[in-house]
C-alpha cells in the first residue's frame, strides 16, 4: 500500500492529471507530474513538475526515482520509454496502453471475449481500402490505428468514390462500417489490486462533431437493458489484462444489443458527473486503486446528473451559470481557446 505523504507520478499533463492530481492531495499524497508541454494545466496543482520528452530515458529515470507509484492520463504515452520506470509500479499496467493504443489490437482483443465491434478491416494500402469498402460497404469511417481522439484522425466516407480523394500517406489505418444505433453510452469501473471491480451508473452520451458534448447518469430505458451485458464483457477485459485503476468502455446500444467502440485505459470525460454526483468519484477511485486503497462507494448522489462540455472558443457566462445553485462549474485553467477544445464541464445535480 502506498501511504499517504507519498509521492504519485503522473504521466501527461492535462485536464485529467489535474483531477487526479487534485484527489491524490485530498487523500494526503504528493504529485509529480512529468508532461512534454511546458503548458501544463496538471503541473498548477502539484507540487513537482518534469518538463522533458517521452523519449528522454534520464529524465524518466529521475522522475521514477521520486515516485512510489506511476499512471497515466492518457492512453497515447509511448511504451517503450517506460522501461526507465524500473521497478515502479505502474498502473494501469503497459499491456493495457499496448492494446488500447492500437484499434486493431483493440478489436482482436475485445472480440475474444465475445464482445460485438462494428465491422471492420485493417487498411495499409489503398488496395486494402478499395478491399474494405467491397466488403464492408459504405457509408464508414476510416481512423488511423493509433492516436487520434476526439474525431481527429478520422475520415468518413459517405460513398466508395470519396476514398479516392484519401491520402493514406503510409499510416496504419482501420475501416469501420457505420453501424445504426439509438443511444451511445459508456461503462466506466474501478479494478483494485485485488481484483475487486467496482461500476457507477452507465451515462448516456451525445456527441457533437466527435466531441462528447452530454453525458446524462440516469440513463434510457433502451441503455439500461443493456448495461449488464456491457458491464460483463468490460469485466471479463480488466480482469484479463489484470487491470487496476479507472478504466472506460464505450458502446453504441444497437438493435441486438451493445456494439463495442472503444476502451480508454484512464479516467474518462463521460465520468466527470462523478466529481459531484457519485458518493465516489472516477478520480479518487483511481487514487485509492493504485495505492492499494479499498475502493469508494460508486453510488449516485443525486436523482438525476448530467454533465456538459464547455467546449471552443464559445464565450461563457460563468456567473449566470453559477447563479443556478445545482450548478458545478470546473474551468481546466486552459489560457488558449480554440474549436474543439475542451476548457471545462458544467454538472447539474438534480434531488
Amino acid at each position: 500500500m502506498i501511504t499517504p505523504g507519498e509521492t504519485i507520478g503522473i504521466l501527461g499533463g492535462g485536464q485529467l492529471g489535474r483531477m487526479l492530481a487534485k484527489a491524490a492531495a485530498q487523500l494526503g499524497y504528493r504529485v509529480h507530474v512529468y508532461a512534454p508541454e511546458p503548458d501544463s494545466v496538471a503541473a498548477e496543482v502539484c507540487a513537482q513538475f518534469t518538463c522533458a520528452h517521452w523519449d528522454d530515458t534520464a529524465a524518466m529515470a529521475d522522475f521514477a526515482a521520486d515516485c512510489a507509484v506511476v499512471t497515466y492520463e492518457f492512453e497515447n504515452v509511448p511504451v517503450p520509454p517506460l522501461r526507465a520506470l524500473g521497478q515502479v509500479p505502474l498502473y494501469p499496467n503497459a499491456r493495457a496502453l499496448e492494446v488500447a493504443q492500437d484499434r486493431v489490437n483493440e478489436k482482436e482483443f475485445v472480440e475474444q471475449f465475445g464482445g460485438h465491434c462494428a465491422p471492420w478491416m485493417a487498411v495499409d494500402t489503398a488496395e486494402d481500402l478499395n478491399d474494405a469498402l467491397i466488403r464492408i460497404g459504405s457509408p464508414g469511417i476510416l481512423k488511423t490505428r493509433r492516436e487520434g481522439y476526439d474525431g481527429k484522425g478520422q475520415w468518413r466516407i459517405a460513398y466508395d468514390h470519396e476514398a479516392e480523394g484519401i491520402a493514406l500517406g503510409g499510416q496504419a489505418m482501420v475501416y469501420e462500417g457505420l453501424v445504426s444505433f439509438a443511444a451511445e453510452f459508456s461503462v466506466i469501473l474501478a479494478r483494485g489490486q485485488d481484483g475487486t471491480i467496482v461500476f457507477w451508473d452507465s451515462a448516456e452520451n451525445v456527441h457533437e462533431g466527435g466531441i462528447l458534448a452530454r453525458s446524462t447518469v440516469p440513463a434510457g430505458p433502451l441503455v439500461s437493458a443493456q448495461v449488464d451485458q456491457a458491464r460483463d464483457l468490460a469485466r471479463q477485459i480488466a480482469d484479463a489484462l489484470d487491470y487496476v485503476g479507472v478504466a472506460a468502455f464505450e458502446f453504441f446500444a444497437g438493435e441486438d444489443g451493445p456494439i463495442f467502440n472503444e476502451m480508454a485505459p484512464r479516467v474518462h470525460n463521460s465520468g466527470h458527473w462523478t466529481i459531484e454526483g457519485a458518493v465516489t468519484s472516477q478520480f479518487e477511485n483511481h487514487i485509492r486503486a493504485i495505492c492499494g486503497l479499498p475502493l469508494g462507494d460508486t453510488r449516485l448522489a443525486a436523482t438525476r446528473v448530467e454533465m456538459r462540455n464547455v467546449i471552443g472558443d464559445a464565450a461563457e457566462d460563468w456567473a449566470a451559470i453559477l447563479s443556478d445553485p445545482a450548478n458545478h462549474l470546473h474551468l481546466y485553467g486552459k489560457a488558449a481557446a480554440r474549436p474543439g477544445r475542451k476548457m471545462g464541464h458544467v454538472t447539474r445535480l438534480t434531488f
